[in-house]
């Protein structure tokens, strides 16, 4: 077995899973190549694991106009079991997330990240950006505080055969974990899954709307009013 890298290379491997799992648009298959390079410059994981996602690269790169957006809608936005918004595994769109989401807030701002408007912290490349950002032992650490759903999304991704399932096992390794099989809960009906909760009963769910480009940027620091008093 080739050795993997030392422990302080995870930048690359990171940021390169979240590119894979973001929208597939013209603009990302453009990059496929380049997200591929990275995964086997850094050598992070293993032989089996990046052919894995060279797998899942090939079929991006050979997906025909639309098939491959086609594909990534019907399967991250079209049921809880498979969306890339990790807490909607846990809490749905009940009152239970708010608390979770402000913390991951919280962890990026303490890092000097902010996200940009619209995009949700619990999303999965979100926190792959934010965890390329941080020393080797706390973004393996971080991933592992998010297994259990790492595991239940590479379980779902599995039974559908899908090759996004290598994403989800990658950053388990990554973790130091598994990626066994677990039990998934039953999903409701797609019209019941999307329909509008009471006033004042929760988030709203309907409509997670198409994919948008993710990014974590730092804050801009505000200037100097001229004139001001020091």
């Amino acid at each position: 077995m080739t050795p993997l890298a030392p422990p302080s290379t995870l930048a690359r491997t990171l940021r390169a899973l979240a590119h894979l799992l973001r929208y597939p648009d013209a603009e990302l298959r453009a990059h496929l190549d380049e997200l591929a390079a990275a995964l086997h410059a850094e050598r992070a994981l293993d032989a089996a694991q990046r052919a894995a996602l060279d797998a899942l690269v090939a079929e991006l790169a050979g997906a025909r106009g639309l098939a491959a957006e086609a594909v990534y809608v019907e399967l991250f936005d079209r049921g809880r079991g498979t969306s890339l918004n990790l807490f909607e595994q846990v809490h749905g769109e009940s009152r239970e997330r708010g608390p979770a989401m402000i913390s991951l807030i919280r962890t990026y701002e303490q890092a000097g990240l902010e996200l940009q408007p619209g995009e949700l912290p619990d999303h999965l490349p979100v926190l792959l950006e934010y965890a390329s950002t941080q020393p080797a032992r706390q973004a393996r650490a971080f991933l592992g505080e998010f297994a259990h759903l790492l595991r239940a999304l590479h379980t779902a991704l599995a039974r559908r055969a899908s090759a996004y399932a290598a994403v989800p096992a990658a950053l388990l390794a990554l973790a130091g974990e598994a990626a066994g099989e677990v039990a998934l809960p039953e999903e409701p009906p797609l019209d019941e899954a999307w329909a509008e909760p009471a006033a004042f009963d929760g988030c709203a769910s309907a409509g997670q709307g198409a994919a948008r480009p993710i990014h974590i940027v730092k804050p801009r620091r505000p200037q100097a009013t001229q004139g001001a008093r020091p």
